[in-house]
């Protein structure tokens, strides 16, 4: 038998004068604003036990129940959509996954993702990350390009997984940050948890975040900005965009995390995943390989050179 989760919000000061529907929204770690206002809509969303309407505002000691309806049965098709692989076996897959492009399908977007091009390019991918994941063993954001590793059976994913959690894969990122990092090299040593102002966003936190450390080096400044490659350690959410705020330097075109509001020649953050390194789960070999810096952020790097 399937529950059906309640989630109880008493409206604090700092929330008095929201609307209902974004409040709620940003209540919940994957609730969309689409979603929200049709639980308002079908009275799943109550406000002190009577249902009001998504543009409701909020008055201090309210309170806000919210019925979460059970999950929709999904299946994943298999869409003919061109890949870059950089690398493939039996065991292993590596794409070079364009920005804009989602690893795997969520409620709300079910195709177009990687998972539906590799099921078609594939035909079988590990079982382990389930039906939504298949041989997804580490994500890179929507709009963040480069490589990502996928396993094609239950013991590639397995040693990879390993991998991951000893901090044995090399994972080089190249970005465009704000500002002039001052210093040539550093390590960002602060832990990460979900931000509690803003649940769609992820934060510095000393409380209840998780270890993440990144080590960044500067490759070349600008007037405005600078050219950064960074080493992931740890492998949190959107680490280097927190970590990259974290010390005032947000990556340019960041929509969650900075405050920008100049138009770039690039649709979200300027990050591209440029190099993996791993053991290969079946031989034993280390496999690494690299990904050019794609057109977007060539033609970006070119304007801040020019200015």
């Amino acid at each position: 038998m399937t529950t059906t989760p309640t989630h109880r919000f008493v409206v604090a000061a700092d929330d008095v004068g929201q609307r209902l529907d974004k409040f709620v929204t940003t209540q919940g770690e994957d609730w969309s604003r689409m979603a929200v206002q049709s639980w308002i809509r079908d009275h799943r969303i109550q406000v002190d036990g009577r249902a009001v309407k998504g543009n409701h505002r909020l008055k201090e000691g309210e309170v806000v129940e919210v019925v979460v309806p059970p999950p929709e049965e999904m299946t994943v098709e298999a869409e003919a959509i061109p890949l870059d692989i950089r690398y493939e076996d039996t065991d292993v897959v590596v794409v070079n996954k364009p920005r804009g492009m989602v690893v795997h399908p969520a409620p709300g977007n079910r195709s177009g993702t990687l998972v539906n091009a590799l099921l078609a390019h594939c035909g079988d991918l590990s079982g382990i990350g389930g039906v939504l994941r298949p041989g997804i063993v580490h994500r890179i954001d929507k709009d963040t390009s480069g490589l990502i590793m996928v396993a094609k059976n239950d013991a590639a994913h397995r040693s990879l997984a390993a991998q991951l959690k000893a901090h044995e894969v090399e994972r080089r990122y190249l970005a465009v940050v704000h500002g002039n990092v001052s210093h040539d090299r550093g390590t960002i040593d602060a832990p990460i948890g979900r931000d509690p102002r803003f649940r769609q966003r992820m934060a510095v936190e000393h409380r209840n975040g998780k270890p993440a450390v990144t080590h960044f080096e500067v490759l070349e400044r600008f007037s405005r900005a600078t050219y950064v490659a960074c080493r992931l350690e740890t492998g949190r959410t959107h680490q280097i965009r927190v970590h990259m705020k974290h010390i005032a330097h947000p990556l340019v075109g960041d929509p969650l995390y900075s405050s920008q509001s100049h138009r770039f020649s690039i649709q979200g953050q300027a990050l591209h995943a440029e190099t993996l390194g791993f053991i290969h789960p079946r031989t034993g070999k280390p496999i690494r390989l690299t990904a050019p810096l794609p057109e977007d952020m060539q033609r970006l790097i070119k304007g801040f050179r020019q200015s």
